[in-house]
């Protein structure tokens, strides 16, 4: 069975949201409307053209350093990179002329002398090289390999989950891009210059690095160089299934290949999905590579019943067990009436399977007897945003932290508990986002490397109200309020803004309950205010406190 592959144009796509008219291009004789400012390289794609390229992926942005990607553009000089040049109206682009197949073949063969003609990846088909190759007609290289290689660096085998091989390695800096621009740890740098260019883990191994073990540049790498162990132990997959992370609440989306079916199923690895509204192509080690538990010798395979709570368990069949269960629920219910039995769903399951499990107890059951251990720490959650917005959902989703001007984390701790939105959130911070942090932990995004926090404001554990009524004090006393959009969009505002107006509020008032300095609340407040887009993200710290759920006004 063929393993489907995500569709990649090359580079991101662009969203235009200041409504500029699109542009129209022509790639090799094909009209294609895209928005200003996307690149030839993406509007290729997107008329069925396929530019080779080695540094180019849609998760990063352009690079421009492979120069396989040159194309020809009528009325212009030269042959640009096509990753990198942005469509104007009425351009005409040619991909596959005589003089652009020259300097592709010529850079081909640049490529092979210094990649090893047993490569791993050229035999298995995960490395682009030899299908690369292959397209532009190039059989051998001209040119002698360096005298230093990569050839003679070993394999970089310390990371528990992949292998770094520097001889399969073409230095195309996708890996560090990644590293830096999707994940932000910024671990992997390139050494040296010319054919002495290596990927450095910044002067050590990967264990020993700055890695966290995201995947990020496994993902990225075109080559085999960055392989994961459990390809070469298990071999390739056989069949894909795409599916939902569960092991935090962010959602993202995978892909996992796997070898054989039934009770023999062994999951080969796990690829992050670029389709995945949530996570869109990035991971975190927990799901790229923690998957150990779906073949644990402990994982029972297998229906069982008893009888009693001391008789030994008796492996059956789906339908006896199914049946039992079923039999026994339904003699309970003739016992002790209709509402004596119901279901718990976990708050790990998926909106589709939680929705199987409430239309199985109200359809089936016959009551309403559904809960979820999410109501225990999100209730508040729920009830205060329905309060709030009329609905118990947040109002915005995980792309639109890109949009964030200043951003106030509160009870949450993003990078340990969501990495993959963490890592999002510290990408904007790092293009001039404000930071502004309220909780008494000194957590990673207070100060870390490349991400320091503008203000954190060590509020006292239990008193998010005074905190949160002292800094709508000061945008409400000092005239930072959006007035327009409190009488068009709010009820009962008059109310509000005389409550929330009283001395009591003040921060200079709650400083003794919150324990955060009058000035410095005072200050985060005011450029809170003055946005012009600020977010809000929040956590279990403000919604479950002191292993109870709080009140809606948290």
């Amino acid at each position: 069975m063929t393993i489907p592959v995500e569709p990649d144009l090359g580079t991101p796509l662009v969203r235009r949201e200041d409504g500029s008219s699109p542009v129209s291009v022509t790639v090799d004789g094909i009209p294609v409307s895209v928005p200003a400012g996307t690149s030839v390289m993406r509007a290729a794609g997107e008329a069925g053209v396929t530019i080779p390229r080695a540094c180019a992926t849609e998760s990063l942005a352009a690079y421009g350093s492979c120069r396989l990607c040159l194309v020809e553009i009528d009325g212009s000089r030269g042959l640009p990179a096509s990753c990198t040049t942005p469509c104007t109206d009425g351009m005409a682009v040619t991909t596959d002329s005589a003089p652009v197949r020259e300097v592709r073949r010529g850079v081909m063969e640049l490529y092979l002398s210094d990649h090893p003609s047993d490569c791993r990846g050229c035999g298995d088909g995960s490395c682009d090289i030899a299908r690369l190759a292959t397209d532009l007609g190039v059989t051998t290289s001209r040119y002698a390999a360096p005298v230093q290689s990569q050839r003679d660096v070993p394999c970089d085998s310390s990371n528990p989950y992949f292998t770094f091989d520097p001889a399969s390695c073409i230095v195309c800096s996708r890996c560090v891009r990644a590293c830096g621009e999707v994940q932000g740890t910024f671990a992997l740098t390139i050494d040296g210059r010319g054919f002495d260019s290596r990927v450095s883990a910044g002067g050590t191994n990967f264990l020993d690095s700055e890695c966290v073990s995201c995947g990020a540049c496994v993902q990225a790498c075109p080559t085999s160089a960055l392989t994961e162990k459990s390809l070469v132990a298990l071999g390739p997959p056989t069949r894909s299934v795409d599916t939902t992370c569960a092991y935090c609440g962010v959602g993202c989306s995978f892909r996992a290949e796997v070898q054989g079916a039934g009770d023999q199923t062994q999951v080969v690895r796990m690829l992050p999905l670029r389709a995945g509204g949530a996570n869109e192509g990035h991971s975190c080690v927990k799901g790229r590579f923690a998957v150990g538990y779906a073949t644990h010798p402990d994982r029972q395979l297998r229906p069982m019943v008893r009888d009693r709570i001391d008789d030994p368990w008796q492996v059956v069949s789906w339908e006896t067990a199914i049946a039992t269960v079923a039999a026994r629920f339904r003699a309970l219910q003739d016992e002790h009436g209709i509402g004596a039995i119901g279901g718990i769903s976990s708050s790990r399951c998926t909106n589709e399977e939680v929705y199987v499990v409430q239309k199985m107890v109200r359809a089936a059951f016959g009551n309403n007897n559904i809960d979820t251990c999410a109501r225990v720490c999100h209730s508040p959650t729920g009830y205060g945003l329905g309060q709030t917005f009329g609905t118990s959902a947040g109002t915005q989703d995980f792309s639109s932290v890109d949009e964030a001007d200043v951003v106030l984390v509160i009870g949450a701790n993003p990078t340990d508990a969501h990495p993959v939105f963490g890592s999002r959130l510290k990408r904007r911070l790092r293009e001039g986002a404000r930071l502004i942090v309220a909780d008494p932990r000194r957590i990673d995004l207070v100060r870390s490397p490349h991400v320091e926090a503008e203000w954190h404001l060590p509020v006292r554990p239990g008193t998010n109200v005074a905190f949160v009524n002292a800094m709508a004090h000061v945008i409400v006393t000092e005239g930072l309020a959006d007035e327009e959009f409190l009488a068009q969009r709010c009820e009962d505002v008059a109310a509000y803004l005389e409550f929330i107006a009283r001395p009591e509020h003040s921060p200079e008032a709650t400083e003794g309950i919150t324990t955060i300095p009058a000035a410095d609340l005072r200050t985060a407040a005011r450029r809170f205010a003055a946005g012009p887009n600020s977010a809000i993200y929040y956590g279990l710290g403000v919604t479950d406190r002191d292993g109870k759920a709080t009140g809606s006004a948290d």
